[in-house]
């Protein structure tokens, strides 16, 4: 009778519990600044039930919406004096159905982490194309997407545990920041290994581990005074999302009464400038905000206060889950601007050291510093995003046609000084992303066919100017890659990452010549950044090219470094009584990649070499 009974219990616990399907955050934690927890809890027509919480816990608000299977419970946790609590779903005062939610104690110094700065370098990799480090996740028997690598756009089976293996590799390189495209799950039916239609916002992609490896990576990389920079996405998702496949309200997503299928949809027409143009027509503002990315990818409606709270909170969990020092996020100006001030904003206010930097991809500078945290720019319109940093695309675009073009008033190295010209408009100059390339753009080594002078001009360029430096995978090996030919063309699989590669870069004794010569100068002048305070955030002072040179100096109170970009086939000698406001009190110099010492005075000439770049350490 006994066993009975047991078993009846267990069959009826067994049914309850069916009935709650998600619930999310899955757990929390206590002591948060802010103490509103807000929990998504789903099941088929969960929200007929009343709500009853355990251990006196109070129920702060409940919202039940248009679709039955939802409700969302409000509770302020700083008021719950116990590590868990029962939500219990009733029926005429029976309990159908329970959870018990989590509430986990903070680790020590949690609100106070820190975050990536200027003192860093940013590492960026597509985690299926950087290293293979544990094929049995290759393919899930729950994931559609199967393994694929002969195919460019499929599944190729790089994962978490391949780049735990690499992280030494990292470290030595120079690196002290790795941004990861999307790792969250991704379950389109193809092309999903980008990561970018996340369908699980609180679950790593099995084809790469899981959540506990996505900390062990994180914790990891904190081992070897490294942090973990988390690819956020609060645009869109994927349509297999399992909160679109089930939405919770009609105005989750952004819908067009004329759009095309269930969903309405109607593809964005891109132009963000809207957000700021006080001349725009509403209906191409709209178009521009609501309009989707792709079919596969529907836009979220963040002004809707559940969908704002939701992403607010997934990001925040990660934060604190993943032990994670920074978030990139994507698209940034298509999402609604004031609510994604909000959304910074309360997470900053949680952790007041955390960078955010948001892909602002514009080609104005004006344009681009409107996103930053304080700008005046924004303040025209009354807005300021509160967010932290920002990309420079404006170097990003003039820097390669500025190496190409032959020199006249506005085209060829005037392209660069004329960038920075543009630094008054960011309020934190210090705190911008600097790069030549990432997984979305040309390889810049198919720009210029392999010439590693090209690259080395542009490493020493985005390693010793204002900024934040971000290379992409495999850059520093000379990997290429064509834009033309398809996304998966720039994100090749990185040589050696997978068991049986005909060659390994990795291992520097497997690596070519080539990319030794590619790898050795990058670590070099990554290596040589990192204790450089000068260069972290000290000043500028450049001058106008002249015959394809281009001189700048970074100095502070105690140091002064010069750098000289010569984009000319041939030497040229530099009279050095043109940069004597820069040189006072200097008597040498030290390049820092030759080791070469040079008496670097106002008195003196310095001859550069065609299409190459120096580094001075003055004295």
């Amino acid at each position: 009778m006994k066993n009975y009974i047991s078993v009846f219990f267990i069959l009826v616990f067994s049914f309850s519990s069916a009935q709650i399907q998600k619930v999310e955050p899955a757990f929390w934690w206590k002591g948060m600044k802010n103490p509103e927890l807000q929990i998504l809890v789903y099941g088929k027509d969960i929200s007929k039930y009343s709500v009853e919480l355990s251990d006196n816990v109070q129920v702060k608000d409940l919202t039940r919406t248009e679709n039955p299977n939802y409700v969302f419970i409000t509770v302020n946790t700083n008021e719950i004096n116990t590590s868990s609590f029962k939500i219990n779903f009733k029926e005429k005062n029976r309990t159908r159905y329970s959870y018990n939610y989590e509430l986990k104690n903070r680790k020590p110094g949690s609100a106070d982490r820190n975050s990536f700065t200027s003192k860093d370098v940013m590492y960026l990799i597509m985690p299926d194309r950087f290293a293979n480090g544990d094929p049995s996740n290759d393919s899930q028997k729950n994931l559609t997407d199967k393994l694929n690598r002969d195919a460019p756009n499929g599944r190729h089976g790089g994962d978490l545990r391949g780049i735990i293996n690499n992280l030494d590799y990292l470290k030595n390189l120079g690196a002290t920041a790795l941004w990861l495209t999307p790792a969250n799950e991704d379950n389109e039916k193809q092309t999903s290994y980008h990561g970018y239609a996340q369908t699980d916002l609180y679950k790593i992609d099995g084809r790469y581990g899981t959540n506990e490896e996505y900390l062990e990576l994180s914790r990891e990389l904190q081992k070897r005074g490294m942090m973990l920079i988390q690819d956020y996405v609060t645009n869109h998702w994927g349509i297999s999302h399992w909160l679109i496949q089930d939405l919770p309200t009609k105005d989750w997503i952004h819908q067009f009464p004329d759009g095309e299928g269930k969903y309405g949809f109607k593809r964005s027409n891109y132009r963000t400038t809207s957000q700021f143009d006080t001349n725009v027509a509403d209906t191409d503002k709209k178009e521009a905000l609501n309009g989707w990315f792709d079919t596969t990818m529907p836009d979220l409606n963040q002004s809707n206060p559940l969908v704002l709270k939701y992403l607010t909170q997934n990001a925040i969990w990660w934060i604190e889950y993943a032990e994670l020092g920074g978030l990139r996020v994507d698209t940034y100006p298509y999402n609604d601007k004031v609510a994604m001030a909000k959304w910074a904003k309360a997470i900053t206010d949680e952790y007041p050291k955390f960078n955010i930097v948001g892909e602002a991809w514009m080609y104005n500078p004006a344009h681009v510093s409107y996103w930053q945290k304080d700008s005046k720019i924004g303040e025209i319109d009354g807005y300021n995003s509160n967010l932290p940093s920002v990309m420079d695309f404006t170097l990003y675009t003039d820097l390669p046609s500025a190496l190409k073009e032959e020199d006249s008033w506005d085209k060829g190295m005037i392209k660069i000084y004329n960038s920075f010209g543009n630094d008054f408009l960011y309020p934190d100059i210090n705190n911008i992303l600097v790069f030549f390339e990432n997984h979305d753009t040309e390889r810049f080594n198919e720009i210029f066919n392999g010439d590693l002078r090209y690259y080395k001009m542009a490493l020493t360029l985005i390693s010793t100017v204002r900024g934040i430096p971000q290379i992409y995978y495999g850059s520093e090996i000379g990997m290429r890659g064509e834009k033309s030919k398809g996304d998966a063309d720039i994100r090749r699989d990185f040589p050696g990452g997978w068991k049986g590669d005909s060659q390994n870069a990795f291992n520097p004794q497997t690596r070519t010549a080539e990319q030794k010569d590619y790898h050795d100068f990058t670590q070099k002048v990554l290596t040589w950044r990192k204790g450089k305070d000068v260069i972290h955030s000290g000043k500028t002072k450049h001058y106008m090219p002249k015959e394809k040179v281009y001189v700048y100096f970074r100095y502070n109170e105690k140091e002064k470094v010069m750098v000289v970009i010569n984009n000319n086939e041939k030497a040229q000698t530099l009279d050095l009584n043109r940069f004597t406001e820069s040189l006072d009190g200097v008597s040498a110099g030290k390049d820092i990649i030759s080791g070469k010492d040079f008496v670097v005075n106002s008195k003196n000439k310095l001859t550069v070499s065609g299409k190459s770049s120096l580094i001075l350490e003055l004295k």
